[in-house]
């Protein structure tokens, strides 16, 4: 049994399919789900390219690493707590810089 028992149809012209066809790719969806949400008011935006993932994993492992660096810099107190802070800070704003899209 189907979860949306009614359905809507509605008339495009091509120019006007292509283009919510292009923008549900962008988005990352099919037209039916693109739709919807569009119907819900989510507030859509194009989906970041793949390299993002893979560059999130490289920076989430930068961010370890500093930590690890932190933690045992601290244990043997040869370098300054500034000095952490400030590559924590830069680690945290890289991540977000590429989290929300540069």
């Amino acid at each position: 049994m189907r979860t949306r028992p009614r359905h809507v149809s509605v008339w495009m012209n091509e120019a006007e399919y292509r283009h919510l066809k292009v923008q549900a790719e962008l988005a990352g969806m099919g037209i039916d789900p693109f739709v919807r949400s569009l119907v819900a008011g989510v507030q859509l935006r194009p989906r970041p390219p793949d390299e993002y993932t893979k560059l999130l994993r490289e920076l989430s492992a930068i961010g370890n690493n500093v930590n690890q660096i932190a933690y045992w810099a601290n244990a043997r107190k040869s370098i300054h707590e500034a000095e952490i802070v400030d590559a924590a800070v830069l680690a945290k704003r890289a991540w977000e810089l590429v989290k929300n899209g540069l």
